[in-house]
């Protein structure tokens, strides 16, 4: 008996689909980050998170932190952006993004720039945002899933997560 390959539960990336999974990066304020212990073990934590005008994820984090120094040995990352409502939070969108971390050292003339937009989208982040544990990272994205609901599942390239996509 042959069987039938399952048909892929992955609709077909859209300008629909792009725009909803921009809009989760761009409008979420926290996500959950999941990094990778020194035993090689998922860690997941709640962040603070903004967005660069290319559409790159950025954080805010304390070198103290567990995540912060997970993700300074092993940059390898992942995060989760959903704008929970109302009702059945799995009947509402979110992003699932894997990418790396690189930190924006202080020294670094991006920080400024930055420093700028995540105090636009945090402003109480200025009464710590230049403490010496503080630490600025941008998480270059490597693959993304988006779902925008029940029966709604896309796959997603980083092209498709900058603003100005053209096909």
């Amino acid at each position: 008996m042959t069987r039938t390959p399952a048909k892929s539960p992955l609709l077909p990336t859209d300008d629909t689909a792009r725009a909803l999974a921009r809009t989760l990066l761009h409008d979420s304020r926290t996500a959950a980050l999941a990094t990778l212990d020194a035993a090689g073990a998922p860690f997941v934590s709640l962040v603070g998170c903004a967005c660069l005008e290319d559409g790159t994820p950025l954080l805010l984090v304390s070198q103290l932190s567990q995540h912060t120094m997970h993700m300074l040995v092993r940059p390898s990352v992942s995060l989760l952006f959903s704008n929970i409502g109302k009702g059945d939070p799995l009947a509402h969108p979110r992003l699932s993004l894997s990418g790396r971390a690189e930190p924006i050292p202080h020294d670094n003339p991006q920080r400024a720039q930055a420093r700028r937009l995540y105090l636009d989208s945090h402003p109480k982040a200025q009464l710590y945002i230049d403490f010496a544990d503080f630490i600025l990272v941008r998480i270059r994205p490597k693959q993304a899933a988006l779902n925008g609901g029940f029966g709604r599942a896309y796959s997603l390239t980083p092209e498709d997560l900058r603003p100005n996509y053209q096909k």
